[in-house]
């Protein structure tokens, strides 16, 4: 069991969510808010995507993301920011010719992936260590990819946080490690319950502990009404634990949630278990990232 766990909150995801939570972030102020809500509630680290402020839809704009960490960064309330560098990896095919994308597809190079990281050196960025079935699409990232990712995460100090979809990914990031792009320890995050890819119950996030290499550090989240769930058992694994809209919109069913509400209901349930939450100077230090000034 783990009795000093980290607390991430994902605020606003790049889901089709807009639509069925009024209260979802859009806005970069409101993004930014609401990272600052999750931290007065406890939670020590912020998994920032952005939207286009005009339909909601997810977006990859630097010039969002600057204004979510720089509203972050100038206020008085202390939060790790970890951006995302998941997008511009979606392929759907198109009906008519298959080898090329369709409408939803949004493809990038790796470096226009990890631009925003690049510019704004967040303490933390996510890397998502390989390809995957993600509902009814497709999430592109190759090996050389990825390679250029890591690379280019490890030049400006952002530690990555590898977001682990499936047993491939831990796999692919440990042979990052092995050729030097990824430093160790590593910070892993194992996504479950995303379909098609690992599936949320206790079965699966032992496997995919156990194959994580010596001395790592991990988190696990679980999407929907196993979001709470997977939050005892991240702790009684030995893990940290991550909750928030972008994973799951309700605080009970039929009853809406914020994100503040979403964290406070994890910290009680991980002191009912007899742990704490690190704030985020703990975690800077846990994680070996810079401390802020």
């Amino acid at each position: 069991m783990n009795s000093e766990v980290i607390v991430t909150c994902a605020v606003t995801g790049a889901g089709d969510a807009a639509g069925k939570h009024p209260g979802l972030p859009i806005t970069p102020r409101q993004i930014a808010d609401a990272a600052i809500e999750a931290a007065r509630a406890g939670a020590a680290v912020a998994h920032i995507h952005v939207r286009d402020p005009k339909t909601g839809k997810a977006a990859r704009d630097t010039a969002l993301y600057r204004q979510v960490v720089e509203h972050i960064r100038q206020s008085d309330v202390d939060v790790v920011i970890n951006l995302t560098a998941g997008m511009g990896g979606d392929f759907v095919p198109s009906a008519e010719d298959p080898a090329r994308g369709g409408p939803g597809t949004d493809m990038a190079s790796a470096a226009e992936r990890v631009a925003h990281v690049e510019e704004l050196r967040p303490e933390i960025c996510t890397l998502d260590c390989g390809s995957v079935n993600y509902a009814e699409t497709a999430y592109i990232a190759t090996p050389a990819q990825l390679r250029e990712m890591a690379r280019r995460i490890k030049a400006c100090g952002v530690k990555p946080e590898i977001e682990a979809f499936e047993l491939g990914h831990i796999w692919m990031a440990k042979q990052l490690m092995a050729e030097g792009l990824i430093d160790a320890p590593a910070l892993f995050q194992l996504c479950l319950g995303i379909p098609f890819a690992a599936e949320a119950n206790t079965e699966t996030l032992l496997t995919m502990r156990n194959m994580l290499p010596p001395g790592a550090h991990w988190a696990s989240f679980a999407i929907s009404r196993m979001q709470m769930p997977m939050v005892a058992q991240s702790v009684l694994l030995g893990g940290h634990v991550r909750v928030g809209l972008e994973d799951n919109l309700y605080l009970e069913k039929g009853v809406l949630a914020s994100n503040g509400q979403l964290v406070e209901k994890a910290i009680r349930i991980l002191r009912e278990l007899g742990a704490r939450p690190l704030s985020p100077a703990e975690a800077r230090t846990k994680l070996g990232l810079r401390q802020r000034n």
